[in-house]
C-alpha cells in the first residue's frame, strides 16, 4: 500500500517537526534539563522507530496507520504548545499557522493511514492475509 504524501504537506510536516524539536526543550529546560533532553529524544525517536509500512521506505517497527497519525499529532501539539510557552507571540503565531496548514494538508495521507487499521500489519510489515498464504 502506498500512502499519498504531497511535497507541500511533507515540507510543512518537516518544518513543524523542526519547530517541535526546538520549542519543546526550550519550554521544558527551565523546569528540568533531563526532561528537555528526553522530549527531543522522544519527538525524534518515536517517528524514526515506529512507522506504517507503505508510508516510509524503511520501517524498523511496523505499526498501524492510526499510530502514525497519533505521532504526527503529537509533533503538531508539541510545536504549538511549546512555542507559546517558550517564545514570544511573533514566533508562536507562525508556528501555529504552520501546524494548522500541516493539519489541513495531511488529510489525504491520514485518510489512507486510517485505512491501515489496528492490528492489520505484522512485525515484518505484512498483512495477516499475506502471513497465512502458503508459499
Amino acid at each position: 500500500m502506498d500512502i499519498p504524501d504531497g511535497r507541500t504537506a511533507s515540507a510543512l510536516r518537516f518544518l513543524t517537526e523542526l519547530a517541535a524539536w526546538a520549542a519543546t526543550p526550550w519550554a521544558l529546560a527551565p523546569h528540568s534539563v533531563p526532561l528537555a533532553v528526553a522530549s527531543v529524544v522522544l519527538l525524534i525517536g518515536l517517528p524514526t522507530v515506529f512507522a506504517t509500512p507503505g508510508d516510509k521506505k524503511q520501517v524498523m517497527v511496523a505499526v498501524p496507520g492510526p499510530v502514525t497519525i497519533a505521532l504526527v499529532l503529537l509533533q503538531l501539539a508539541a510545536a504549538v504548545a511549546a512555542s507559546w510557552a517558550a517564545w514570544p507571540a511573533w514566533l508562536a503565531v507562525p508556528v501555529t499557522l504552520l501546524a494548522a496548514g500541516c493539519l489541513v494538508l495531511e488529510q489525504p495521507r491520514w485518510r489512507a493511514l486510517a485505512g491501515a487499521g489496528a492490528g492489520r500489519y505484522g512485525a515484518d510489515g505484512t498483512t495477516a492475509r499475506e502471513q497465512t498464504k502458503a508459499p
